[in-house]
């Protein structure tokens, strides 16, 4: 599979890069796991083949021999040889067609799974980009004109896989901006009245919205919190508190809230306030820039079964395909 055009930011993503948390290396991988996997069912894949991460601004691709490739996550408009295909289907390309995506029209991020998966070699059990370092992926880096990608042999008969689509009323809706949170950690940092004008307010997301993290505009967080004395290792703001590890999708208060998505740093010295329910932080990543979101807390038995519900969804989905 040859890039001519790597659009805004496309990078190669897997589910991730897993066990190495402990010193210090974020698990990177796709940002909508949902989209990944599913794209990758759509086309026989196993869910943890790499796919390509396309962000904003989609890629163009050759196919320099005849494959199966579905387009999921966010509305791409993407063409075969300048004729419309569906999103969310498995479809048949010839060798030498190209694939164009364009500008999302819904939702951030788009994924495109291919038949065999992306075959590079994997770093550390994972072929996920993690550009910070510039480890996996093709060279650790995004996608240019003019890269190769070598596809894997299909794990399943292509021929039974064309066509392969999900229903509508399984799809995502990315106009959906209510986020749930499990608020804890730290969020004993916050005045009761802070921790509610928190979840009352509207959060703009930044300019400052990417796989790192998910910078947001709003009310000034500083009056929000407990006035103390600072103790011994903990810095001289009112938002440090002394060095913690920060889960995936925490919330951190630095100066605005930053929710730390997967190439983020794991640990320092900011009080998180709250943890992001896992399916939702999918949700987040489709969330476009100058969007408002809406916290919503739960508590821990909501947010299992709202990871339960998800999980069932995936798995009826993936024995429909």
């Amino acid at each position: 599979m040859r890039i001519l055009d790597g659009g805004l930011v496309t990078t190669v993503q897997d589910t991730g890069r897993h066990g190495h948390y402990h010193i210090g290396m974020p698990p990177s991988g796709a940002m909508d796991q949902f989209a990944h996997k599913v794209g990758n069912w759509l086309v026989g894949n196993d869910e943890s083949d790499a796919t390509l991460e396309m962000t904003y601004m989609g890629a163009d691709v050759e196919f320099e021999d005849d494959a199966v490739f579905a387009v999921t996550g966010a509305e791409m408009e993407p063409t075969l040889e300048d004729e419309p295909v569906p999103m969310w289907t498995a479809v048949q390309a010839d060798a030498g067609d190209t694939l164009s995506l364009e500008f999302a029209t819904e939702g951030a991020r788009t994924y495109l799974a291919v038949a065999g998966g992306v075959d590079i070699v994997p770093v550390m059990g994972s072929r996920s980009t993690y550009t910070l370092i510039g480890i996996g992926g093709h060279e650790g880096r995004s996608l240019e004109a003019g890269d190769e990608l070598p596809i894997g042999e299909p794990s399943a008969d292509v021929d039974d896989v064309i066509g392969n689509s999900i229903d509508e009323a399984d799809r995502p809706d990315y106009s959906t901006n209510e986020i749930n949170v499990v608020m804890g950690l730290c969020d004993y940092r916050l005045t009761d009245e802070g921790r509610q004008r928190f979840l009352d307010a509207d959060w703009k997301v930044s300019d400052e919205a990417d796989r790192v993290g998910y910078r947001f505009e709003g009310p000034d967080i500083r009056d929000m919190f407990e006035e103390r004395e600072q103790p011994f290792g903990a810095g001289t703001d009112v938002t440090n508190v002394v060095d913690l590890g920060y889960p995936v999708g925490s919330i951190q208060m630095a100066g605005q809230p930053i929710i730390l998505m997967r190439d983020a740093v794991t640990g320092g010295g900011y009080t998180t306030v709250g943890t992001i329910v896992s399916p939702d932080r999918g949700a987040l990543s489709q969330c476009r820039t100058h969007s408002t979101v809406d916290f919503n807390a739960v508590d821990v038995e909501e947010a299992l079964e709202i990871r339960r519900e998800r999980d069932e969804l995936l798995t009826d989905i993936q024995e429909s395909l």
